[in-house]
């Protein structure tokens, strides 16, 4: 069923997420270094099995399978030239499983980092990040997504770059952004919680906060900081299961469903209107988090 993100938060309802996409395609046979975004084409039962099981779970947004969608990433695998089919294909994936859901779902359409650095710390031109991401978010937009949804990202200009990229598209489109606070409380660029959220929110987004990271405790530091200066803000909460450790050429996550639905609650009172998973996480921790947040309501 077709849903609004500002429908659902003027509620005043805890919304859910839902978690790791890379995560169960690995588990269906993605093999490392091949670019998620071509199963949307080539193997879209899978990707919307994973849809259809984060909504049987309790997730009431649940995000595209376009993470790595810009140009400039899928040209690291010679899609460059199909990032407008793959992306659609991404939305139209999603949409079908929200549309033939019982309940309202709302479709993000997931806009990952480009890969590069902008200058001065890199080579990558300011405007030619806002085209990058200009060409994903029409695409996706295209497709039929509800939100633009600019994720793990770590350079407020790159979040800027995005947003402008965005709204190039659609002006007026509902724009969630999280950013990855995973070096000491800081991003990779040294942004902290509360300079992330001043900015932010003066870019007019709907919703903010942080995603992937460290684990479950890491984020609840970033939400307690952000609802701290800003009480008024809607927080997003998308925690990584824990942390990862190698077992053969696979990365298994450490934080069981509950833990995370331990982490659901504590992170819900602390300020988190959005709560999902990241990165580790499957079905089994988003009904965790779901039902921890509907028995905490």
């Amino acid at each position: 069923m077709k849903a609004s993100l500002h429908t659902l938060l003027a509620s005043g309802q805890t919304l859910i997420a839902d978690g790791g996409m890379g995560t169960l395609l690995f588990a269906r046979g993605l093999a490392r270094g091949n670019a998620p975004e071509l199963w949307n084409v080539e193997r879209a039962d899978d990707i919307r099995a994973v849809h259809q099981d984060y909504i049987q779970a309790g997730a009431q947004i649940i995000l595209t399978n376009s993470f790595g969608g810009t140009r400039f990433r899928l040209d690291l695998h010679g899609l460059g030239d199909r990032t407008a089919e793959l992306n659609r294909a991404a939305a139209q994936l999603a949409r079908a499983a929200a549309d033939a859901a019982p309940q309202p779902v709302v479709v993000a359409g997931s806009i990952g980092p480009t890969g590069q650095m902008l200058l001065p710390y890199g080579t990558l031109e300011f405007d030619e990040a806002v085209n990058a991401f200009c060409e994903q978010a029409a695409a996706l937009v295209n497709g039929g997504v509800d939100v633009l949804w600019i994720e793990t990202m770590s350079d407020l200009e790159e979040v800027r770059a995005a947003v402008e990229g965005c709204r190039c598209v659609a002006p007026g489109f509902p724009i969630v952004t999280t950013l990855t606070f995973d070096t000491n409380g800081r991003t990779m660029m040294g942004v902290t919680p509360e300079q992330a959220l001043h900015t932010l929110n003066e870019f007019g987004v709907l919703a903010l906060g942080g995603n992937c990271g460290n684990g479950p405790a890491e984020i609840e530091g970033v939400i307690e900081r952000m609802h701290a200066a800003n009480p008024d803000t809607v927080l997003v909460a998308k925690a990584n299961a824990g942390l990862p450790h190698m077992e053969g050429d696979r990365a298994v996550y450490d934080a069981t469903p509950e833990v995370m639905a331990d982490y659901a609650q504590r992170v819900r009172q602390l300020g988190a209107r959005i709560i999902g998973a990241c990165c580790g996480s499957t079905p089994d921790h988003i009904r965790a988090i779901a039902a921890a947040v509907t028995e905490s309501s």
